[in-house]
C-alpha cells in the first residue's frame, strides 16, 4: 500500500490556472497506474485525467485541451496542470493509484489507493 499526498489546490477566478501535485510515498512508483479524480458536492467522484502504467493518457471530455497530467519519476510526484478553469471545475480533487494496469482507467472503482484531497474553487 502507498500513501498519496495532494497539494496545490486553492481559489481562482474563471480563466485562471492551478497546478496540483501528488506526492507518492512507497515503492514502485512506475509500476502504478495513477490519476486525478474530482468530486463536487452532491455528485459522484469522476475521473479527470489518468496515466496508465505504460504512460498512456486519458482525459475526461470536459477537460480535454485544458488539463494536462504528468509525472516526475525523480520526485515520485504526479501533477495536474489546470488551465482555463471554469466554475464547473470546482470540487475536491483526489489523487489515486493502482498497482498495475486498469481496465477502465477513468473509473474510480479501479483504484485502491487515494489521497486526502485538495479543494479547487473557481469563481465566475
Amino acid at each position: 500500500q502507498v500513501k498519496l499526498v495532494e497539494s496545490g489546490g486553492g481559489s481562482v477566478q474563471s480563466g485562471g490556472s492551478l497546478r496540483l501535485s501528488c506526492l507518492f510515498f512507497g515503492y514502485g512508483f512506475n509500476q502504478y497506474s495513477k490519476g486525478w479524480f474530482r468530486q463536487a458536492p452532491g455528485k459522484e467522484r469522476e475521473g479527470v485525467a489518468v496515466m496508465d502504467r505504460d504512460g498512456s493518457l486519458q482525459y475526461a471530455d470536459s477537460v480535454k485541451g485544458r488539463f494536462t497530467i504528468s509525472q516526475d519519476n525523480t520526485k515520485n510526484t504526479l501533477y495536474l496542470q489546470m488551465n482555463s478553469l471554469k466554475p464547473e471545475d470546482t470540487g475536491m480533487y483526489y489523487c489515486a493509484a493502482r498497482r498495475g494496469y486498469t481496465a477502465f482507467p477513468l473509473s474510480a472503482k479501479e483504484y485502491g489507493d487515494w489521497g486526502q484531497g485538495t479543494q479547487v474553487t473557481v469563481s465566475s
